[in-house]
């Protein structure tokens, strides 16, 4: 990885950037982060809260008017497998049920290190299978997608749904997907790192390994990415997880998966979460709009 610095950072994120740390995840944060999620009071109006008779909590987002049975998204929230909740990302789901008339589904899934893999996969295997079985939704118009841990369960979730032949995704959506264990080098740091490091990448993996086979669990270590669906990846030079997106992108073109690449220069891990208003974070997400549009929106 070329080292690079904060004068790197796009232009449109210098001033944010100076007040975001480059970690938040210690050991000792995660109860602290924890009880700042469980403090935010979500906004629920407009937005179905579930609970699943297999006990996976639901967010769903529906379009206000819909012509049949409508496409729909299964979204996957980030926060290192370790913090994070649905609600978290109830902005972000309404924009893409508004925008693209979509039904939009955010699977609260249980957290590591107290529920460690297959746990939060198996969750959200569930709530896939749901959201393709729930009234008013297209069944063959299905797609997947997540950001940060989000992707990387997404990703993940690509693998156990061609795998198990239940429900098949038309496409997934990895927004700078956590997809490789192995990215816990201090050498790979760069100055120009916000949120997410090699310490912190260590913490969240060893949690949610667990004592599990990481050739199993791990995205990044998988070798039969053949009949997967087609992907959207998007991811900053300036993020933790750019080489190893990029890298995964290959692999995915290699096994004859097509796969859109956004490769956005000088942002960092999380930036059109962090500073959502500026153009280079509505570009980001225009470009998922649009992904999803091309394959969910039936040619008239």
């Amino acid at each position: 990885m070329a080292v690079m610095s904060n004068a790197d950072i796009h232009p449109e994120l210098r001033r944010v950037a100076r007040f975001v740390p480059r970690q938040i995840v210690y050991r000792w944060s995660l109860p602290l982060l924890r009880k700042l999620h469980n403090l935010r009071q979500p906004d629920n109006s407009g937005t179905e809260v579930l609970t699943l008779p297999c006990g996976v909590g639901v967010r769903l987002h529906r379009p206000a008017r819909t012509a049949g049975p409508a496409p729909a998204l299964l979204w996957i929230h980030g926060g290192g497998y370790v913090i994070g909740n649905a609600a978290q990302d109830d902005d972000l789901c309404r924009a893409l049920t508004r925008k693209l008339g979509i039904v939009v589904a955010a699977v609260d899934y249980r957290l590591a290190p107290e529920h460690p893999y297959p746990t939060a996969l198996e969750d959200c295997y569930r709530a896939l299978r749901w959201l393709a079985q729930l009234p008013g939704v297209d069944a063959g118009r299905v797609a997947i997608g997540g950001a940060s841990a989000g992707g990387g369960l997404a990703a993940a979730l690509a693998f156990l749904a061609r795998d198990r032949a239940e429900v098949r995704p038309v496409l997934q959506i990895l927004s700078y997907p956590m997809l490789d264990d192995r990215t816990t080098d201090p050498a790979l740091d760069d100055s120009g790192f916000r949120l997410w490091n090699t310490a912190s990448n260590r913490i969240g993996w060893t949690s949610y390994l667990g004592g599990a086979d990481p050739g199993t669990a791990v995205p990044a270590r998988r070798d039969d990415f053949a009949g997967l669906p087609p992907a959207w990846l998007g991811v900053g030079t300036l993020d933790l997880f750019h080489n190893e997106d990029l890298s995964y992108a290959r692999r995915l073109e290699a096994a004859g998966v097509r796969c859109e690449v956004n490769e956005v220069p000088g942002a960092f891990h999380g930036f059109d979460r962090i500073a959502p208003k500026t153009p280079v974070a509505q570009a980001f997400f225009d470009s998922i709009c649009a992904s999803l549009r091309s394959v969910l929106t039936p040619v008239r």
